[in-house]
């Protein structure tokens, strides 16, 4: 993970703006194929897409969450990034369910306010930014954040933003159904998120997730 740290100083307008100056670099960053650039406390990270082994679990939470999703929300895995002005983030999630009005404005960003749910799949160099920033970041926005630590093999529902972040959460192992809240409602199935571990091919070891 590549990260290119900018401070962000000075008064509220100065900062507005080296804010806006960040995005426009992490937007137009000619990052390797399969890689997106996000901007997290000030800095430009580049990190890879999900793995291929977690297409699996993207397709069967995509295709859970469609009947379910609020009117004129579209649920999609393209790579977008989400800003965040109050936090001064620029985020990319997993999979993101947003308003379809928010795709008509100009520009190659849309409105994080445009969201009702974000769904993340950790790996070993993006769980820590999962788990804290993009935690804090979305629980004062988002209605619905899908943690799936693909590591621990659980899912952790966040619900109930607020400014100092989520008020409710559970969590539950894969296998498990799950309760996805408002505005979504429904029972989520977690049996088709589990990867199995890849074992080498000689002596059968496992070579890890």
């Amino acid at each position: 993970m590549t990260e290119r740290p900018a401070a962000i100083e000075g008064p509220p307008a100065e900062a507005s703006r080296a804010f806006e100056r960040m995005l426009r670099m992490a937007e137009e960053l000619d990052t390797p194929d399969g890689y997106k650039a996000e901007l997290i406390r000030g800095k430009i990270v580049v990190s890879p897409w999900s793995k291929l082994r977690y297409k699996k679990a993207m397709k069967s939470l995509r295709l859970q969450l469609e009947p379910h999703a609020p009117e004129g929300h579209d649920v999609d895995v393209a790579p977008f990034l989400f800003a965040f002005p109050g936090n001064e983030r620029g985020l990319g999630p997993d999979l993101h369910v947003a308003d379809e009005a928010a795709f008509d404005a100009a520009g190659r960003h849309a409105d994080g306010a445009a969201l009702s749910l974000v769904a993340e799949l950790t790996s070993e160099s993006t769980k820590d930014a999962d788990w804290l920033d993009k935690l804090y970041t979305y629980g004062c926005v988002v209605p619905v954040y899908l943690l799936l630590d693909m590591q621990l093999q659980e899912v952790t529902v966040f619900w109930d933003p607020s400014p100092k972040g989520y008020r409710s959460r559970t969590t539950v192992p894969f296998g498990e159904s799950v309760h996805v809240p408002a505005p979504f409602g429904f029972e989520l199935d977690t049996s088709g998120f589990g990867i199995r571990p890849i074992t080498d091919s000689a002596d059968g070891t496992d070579a890890g997730a």
